[in-house]
């Protein structure tokens, strides 16, 4: 598409070669051409509604428009040399009608259509993100079920700590994904407001009706201010941030899997086709897909603080700054979904060596906490129950031992409250079977859990657009 500037009347030479490559953004925004011909088709719809155009004009722009459309779907229209997706689709417009496809920009600038095709963009990119975090929250859940029962040891500063079941420890990320899919749908609270009709940034001298065209495109209202309308992004920022923290739990996730994966650990097995080999060392088996999730978490980070620094010296209103947004925007939400969804079909492919997590269990000290509890319930302060089970480890580890080679007369040489039931109380199957606080990893209490989350997935229904 040869390439011609709407707004040239006010100039008597046109752009340079090098100023029109450097200040194009076709090569990114194109991306929206759906959002801008359903925008533009809402406008002139509008524009007809409030007698600013007759009836037949808007009807032959919209014929035009939607076959603007399948033109870009099908590859038939080349826009690569336009200034911007906006310029490109209405200048096929005059192609296609003449002067009246010039009418179609009446009572708008492209300051409100950017933000309204953004708008429109987020909407469908969180509807599709919540849906992806929903299925990843499924997978957890069924995997939960499958291994209930399963004891593994939990950790705190990457140490052994306190067995805990499995199944809770998956289901913790369920909690932290809920969140995320929490932040996702509050922050659509606010991106769903329209901004068309704010127009460059003062409004209009024509008797627009803002809320018809909100109201078509199922927006929940207008962004009231017009420079506001037009001069802010934060509904970007704010959306970057939640797929930060949203790939920040994926990546915690991720190195999980990829320590689990280790010999030295040996608690997870991935299947062949989300793994990956070695161009020289023939036996190896690489986490790549979960490296990946957590090396592109760091893209996602980028597109935040790239986004805030563009804003953060921006006088109202509008600035070409702005126009920079888009390929932070564009690469945090492909990012993004990728990685939720490759995450989620990863696990389906995952299995748990629960057997390798009973005999890890078996050779640590993770049951010290319960000798302790055995001990205050005996009677003992917590700290001198504290103090004596350390001794009774410190034992241990001198004599390469653990506490399954324990006797009775070696306890209660560290204290006479040792009793023989001391050996049931330190078994880590009855670890999580004490357990007694709500939340807690007691078999009963992580089977509320599974109902619970069980029954909100099963309620939730997909966001529309």
């Amino acid at each position: 598409m040869a390439h011609h500037a709407l707004w040239a009347g006010r100039f008597r030479e046109p752009l340079s070669a090098s100023a029109l490559k450097f200040s194009s953004s076709i090569d990114f925004d194109k991306t929206l051409y759906r959002e801008d011909i359903a925008g533009s088709i809402a406008h002139v719809e509008m524009l007809a509604s409030v007698k600013v155009l007759k009836a037949h004009e808007a009807r032959r722009i919209r014929t035009a428009l939607r076959q603007i459309l399948r033109e870009i779907e099908t590859g038939k229209l080349d826009v690569s040399g336009a200034e911007d997706i906006h310029m490109a689709i209405e200048q096929r417009l005059i192609q296609k009608l003449g002067p009246l496809g010039g009418k179609l920009h009446t009572g708008r600038s492209r300051n409100d259509q950017v933000a309204l095709d953004e708008r429109l963009y987020l909407r469908a990119a969180i509807r599709d993100l919540t849906k992806q975090i929903t299925n990843l929250q499924r997978v957890l859940v069924y995997k939960a079920e499958k291994y209930f029962g399963a004891v593994m040891p939990g950790y705190t500063h990457l140490q052994r700590a306190q067995p805990v079941l499995l199944s809770h420890h998956l289901l913790a990320y369920v909690g932290m994904l809920e969140r995320d899919h929490e932040r996702l749908l509050d922050c659509r609270k606010r991106v769903n407001r329209s901004p068309l009709g704010a127009a460059a940034f003062a409004g209009t001298t024509f008797p627009i009706d803002r809320a018809l065209v909100a109201k078509k495109l199922h927006f929940d209202g207008i962004v009231e201010n017009s420079i506001d309308a037009v001069s802010d992004r934060d509904y970007l920022v704010e959306f970057l941030s939640a797929a930060s923290t949203l790939m920040m739990h994926l990546s915690r996730f991720a190195e999980e899997i990829v320590l689990w994966s280790s010999t030295e650990f040996g608690f997870v097995h991935t299947s062949d086709a989300y793994t990956t080999g070695s161009s020289i060392m023939p036996q190896k088996k690489n986490p790549d897909m979960a490296e990946l999730v957590r090396g592109k978490t760091g893209r996602v980070y980028g597109a935040l603080v790239n986004m805030l620094t563009q804003m953060k010296g921006l006088p109202l209103a509008y600035n070409r700054d702005m126009q920079e947004d888009k390929p932070p925007l564009f690469d945090a939400v492909t990012t993004s979904l990728e990685a939720v969804d490759v995450f989620g079909q990863m696990l389906v492919h995952t299995t748990f060596d629960t057997a390798r997590m009973a005999e890890e269990l078996r050779t640590d000290f993770t049951t010290a906490t319960d000798m302790a509890d055995y001990l205050v319930r005996k009677g003992l302060p917590f700290r001198q129950a504290h103090e004596v089970t350390g001794k009774v480890v410190h034992h241990c580890v001198t004599h390469r031992m653990y506490f399954g080679n324990l006797d009775l007369d070696t306890l209660t040489a560290f204290s006479t409250e040792f009793d023989e039931d001391i050996f049931e109380h330190i078994l880590p199957t009855n670890s999580v079977q004490q357990k007694r606080s709500a939340g807690s990893t007691a078999p009963n209490e992580v089977k509320k859990q599974i109902v619970h989350w069980n029954r909100v997935l099963r309620g939730r229904k997909a966001l529309r657009t």
